[in-house]
């Protein structure tokens, strides 16, 4: 049904499309208002994707509350849906929030290990916390102007003291989501502790809350404090880059080495937002939509290597290419994908995005360009360590690769990753 949004789309227009209006509170002139435009097409089909394959992934390896497993996925689909569909950033903060609910659900009770319990906390409080300012801004809108609806708010202007002010509040709610540095502490842990399904939401889906929220409402309700903070979002987004992608390199745990190079792709997606050029803004698009499909397949990689042997240490693995011998294809093709290699979909995200921030600031770029080189170094490494080296027959007793559903899983991750990276206008054009 997403994609008959995409068939009807009209591309001729900037205008929202398939607009639907409910009165919500009209004493305070408060409207339950929702539509598409083309930068959240792409993402509703992204998520309507990737829900079934939640769903599939936990078939068989959920043991207790399938019921519940299934409605909590449902459920954590419908939400982020309903945020990238409303111009109205009440609403889209009430279910931006609403998302956090299911996620810390599924996290608490289907996780892998001991510590499930803090992890769900943690991911919790941390995005609460940084959206309250998002929500007293919201309110502050709305007694000074009257409406929350965007096609109003962009024609209003507020002095550049109080558009400050309110840029801080977003930027605390998204920076979280993203995750920017410092705030980034939750993701690792709730991935490591999630269910494979459960990392698999949070990378492709609700990573690009955060970001979208800066490109829907932050640039342009607020011109002139985002000119004013560009370097404030320009520092952290480089550190973040540099520096989690150096700790990936000294991780042994699987998911934390693919939680740590996801903080690094989405803190590009930053930089080239906050270029305020077409390249920037234009690449960053690309590369969001493809942070999806490339973070979600190593993480359908790494729990399908966890349902078997039960462990994500990488020390335990090596030799894997003559046991598992499907399996290491498709690592194989996730992992260029993951460096942004020429012919993959991050490639279309990130070379633009270097363009657009060399146009602004080219040490910026340059600091920029040192994550996709660290990424190049990251990335083999990990590959040639799980599947060549010594076959470990010690750690690892029972050996069985992949089966037919895990494999049909995997294929529309690769035409996906194909069909971006050999011929990306279909998502540009939009």
């Amino acid at each position: 049904y997403s994609l008959s949004f995409w068939i009807r789309f009209e591309n001729d227009t900037a205008k929202f499309q398939f607009v639907e209006t409910i009165r919500w509170l009209p004493y305070s002139n408060i409207n339950f208002y929702i539509g598409i435009d083309g930068i959240p097409s792409f993402f509703v089909i992204l998520t309507t994707f990737l829900t079934p394959i939640c769903i599939l992934v936990g078939f068989y390896s959920v043991k207790s509350y399938k019921k519940e497993y299934m409605i909590a996925f449902f459920i954590c689909e419908s939400f982020p849906i309903a945020v990238f569909r409303p111009p109205d950033p009440l609403i889209f903060y009430v279910f931006l929030e609403s998302v956090l609910i299911p996620m810390f659900i599924i996290i608490g009770v289907w996780g892998s290990r001991q510590r499930k319990i803090k992890a769900a906390y943690q991911f919790f409080l941390y995005t609460l916390m940084g959206s309250l300012f998002m929500l007293l801004a919201i309110l502050f809108i709305s007694f000074q102007t009257g409406t929350t609806d965007l096609q109003i708010l962009l024609t209003t202007e507020f002095s550049e003291r109080r558009q400050i002010l309110l840029r801080i509040a977003f930027f605390a709610s998204f920076s979280v989501k993203v995750p920017m540095v410092p705030v980034h502490i939750w993701l690792p842990e709730a991935h490591v502790e999630a269910p494979t399904a459960g990392s698999v939401t949070p990378a492709g889906i609700l990573s690009k809350l955060g970001t979208y929220g800066f490109l829907r409402f932050s640039i342009p309700m607020f011109p002139e404090a985002t000119l004013h903070f560009t370097p404030f979002i320009y520092t952290p987004s480089v550190i973040a880059i540099i520096y989690t992608s150096l700790t990936t390199i000294r991780q042994i745990d699987l998911k934390k080495i693919t939680a740590y190079s996801s903080v690094a792709h989405m803190n590009f997606v930053t930089i080239g937002m906050f270029s305020l050029n077409i390249q920037g803004i234009e690449g960053s698009i690309p590369l969001m939509l493809s942070h999806g499909p490339v973070s979600s397949a190593l993480f359908l990689c790494v729990g399908a290597l966890y349902d078997r042997h039960k462990t994500r240490i990488v020390k335990y693995y090596g030799g894997l290419v003559s046991t598992m011998p499907i399996s290491s294809t498709i690592f194989l093709f996730s992992t260029p994908a993951n460096m942004s290699l020429p012919g993959t979909s991050s490639f279309i995200g990130e070379f633009p995005i270097s363009v657009g921030a060399f146009q602004r600031n080219s040490l910026v770029a340059t600091l920029a360009a040192l994550g996709m080189i660290l990424g190049a170094a990251y990335s083999p490494w990990l590959y040639n360590r799980v599947v060549f080296g010594n076959f470990k027959p010690n750690f690892l007793l029972k050996f069985s690769d992949l089966n037919r559903r895990e494999v049909l899983i995997f294929l529309p991750f690769i035409a996906g990753v194909i069909w971006m990276g050999v011929y990306p206008e279909v998502f540009l054009e939009c």
